[in-house]
């Protein structure tokens, strides 16, 4: 494919063209590569892209990770897929989003089959009971990470505290939190207060910063940056066709009582008001999909986390187990496996689809916006409140993961989890504790770490320890 559109201007010391063709091996690579979460991924992408291949720059990298963060659904996904598209247009964008699904998809399938066959036989269930006690130590690590690169001043760490407080005690809509931290940045970013202009990012922090003039995409605006209305109209209707149809198919043929309308409905909905990335999404999901839907238990809902922090691709690729569990469940006259199958390959589509159109119909108007302080400064107070989020996340994994039991606290408007002391598992806060210490102190990488956990699960159920 031509690479006309991004060559202006450039000089002899940026990096040479690549087709579309080169790109896929590219993209290919970091895709077996995703494992562990967002950050993870992100780190990743931000070497290969951004130190190694110089196909974009420091801040322009930053500028797209900061509106990815905006957006509902998977970051690191997403803002593949962004710079996919900057590259080398639609298809570049399809095949950079889609070739980061396609590993994960695959794996959490076979694991899917593989937790309903014999997930509660034996060293199966050992390996998932050491697996979801790790999970805890992945998250903070994720809140630490995050953290430390948005949390610079006190302005944004006051508003990841209210952020944290809003979600876990008062039980306030995430969307509803974003939308205000968003208009908090804005009016900050618009008044040029400098605690709003704060970098944000996964990179590795390490190294002299990639200009964005010595890259392959340069600083200039690419030609399909400026879309007309008609081809913004175009791909607008062939998005929200893909995603809908089979959507409201399943609504007129089914009814809103089966299954696969829920999980459709439901995944829909979650594509829209999910905010924040893939730790925002888990934690909205794993209330609504235990404590609404009943299509699995909290135990469950911390074995697929811990099959997508062990598997490549995005960790939003747990909904898919999600999906799988509950048409498991509910198979009508489907047999089990075949509904489960077809119930996971459903929340994927839905989850996944609407990503391509957010950045399709989105990245023009942010790449036109680069250096526009009042939405820099939305971007980044939206970050900050991720992190208050994400915490939260760690807390309702702690207390299900080390507590067998729990009660609900509620006076007037505040209410949450607490946690039975007396239902403490010792050995479920060992595991936790030791992945922790691997993580933060040892340093220890994810895979290791989960690996080790695993291997003590089975252990102790070798042991008898656990049943």
């Amino acid at each position: 494919m031509s690479t006309a559109a991004i060559d202006i201007g450039r000089d002899s010391t940026r990096p040479t063209p690549v087709s579309l063709g080169e790109a896929f091996w590219v993209w290919l690579r970091i895709a077996a590569l995703s494992f562990g979460g967002p950050a993870g991924q992100i780190a990743v992408m931000h070497r290969i892209l951004v130190e190694e291949k110089r196909w974009i720059g420091e801040h322009r990298f930053l500028h797209a990770l900061n509106y990815c963060m905006l957006l509902p659904g998977p970051e690191a996904q997403q803002l593949a897929t962004y710079i996919g598209w900057l590259m080398h247009r639609t298809r570049g964008g399809i095949v950079a989003g889609g070739l980061f699904v396609l590993p994960g998809a695959l794996s959490i399938m076979a694991l899917s089959w593989i937790y309903v066959l014999y997930g509660h036989v034996g060293l199966v269930a050992g390996l998932f009971f050491g697996l979801k006690c790790a999970v805890l130590a992945v998250v903070l690590q994720a809140v630490v990470r995050i953290g430390s690169r948005s949390l610079k001043n006190n302005v944004m760490r006051g508003l990841s505290a209210t952020a944290f407080v809003m979600i876990f005690f008062l039980g306030v809509p995430f969307p509803l939190i974003v939308l205000g931290a968003g208009a908090i940045g804005y009016a900050g970013g618009r008044a040029g207060v400098s605690a709003f202009q704060v970098g944000g990012g996964h990179g590795s922090g390490k190294g002299a910063i990639v200009a964005d003039v010595d890259t392959l995409l340069g600083e200039g605006l690419p030609a399909h940056a400026s879309p007309t209305i008609g081809e913004s109209l175009r791909l607008a209707t062939i998005w929200l066709v893909l995603w809908l149809a089979p959507v409201a198919a399943l609504l007129l043929l089914l009814g809103q009582g089966n299954v696969f309308t829920q999980i459709a409905t439901f995944f829909s909905a979650m594509a829209v008001v999910t905010f924040g990335g893939a730790y925002a999404v888990l934690a909205y999901v794993a209330q609504q999909a235990v404590e609404q839907y009943h299509w699995l238990a909290p135990k469950e809902m911390l074995d697929g986390l811990g099959m997508a922090e062990t598997t490549p691709g995005p960790l939003i690729m747990v909904l898919q187990f999600v999906g799988f569990l509950g048409a498991y469940r509910h198979p009508g006259m489907l047999s089990p496996l075949l509904a489960g199958t077809l119930g996971g390959l459903l929340a994927t589509w839905v989850t996944f689809v609407p990503c391509f159109l957010w950045i399709f119909l989105g990245a023009p108007f942010i790449e036109r916006m680069r250096g526009n302080k009042a939405l820099s400064g939305a971007l980044s107070a939206i970050t900050a409140a991720v992190v208050g989020v994400v915490l939260n996340l760690a807390v309702w994994f702690a207390i299900h993961t080390i507590f067998r039991a729990v009660t609900l606290f509620g006076v007037g408007p505040v209410h949450f989890d607490v946690p039975v002391v007396a239902s403490i598992d010792p050995w479920a806060l060992t595991i936790s504790v030791a992945a922790i210490v691997a993580m933060f102190r040892l340093k220890i990488g994810i895979f290791t770490t989960l690996g080790a956990a695993s291997a003590a699960g089975i252990a102790l159920f070798l042991a008898g320890v656990v049943a």
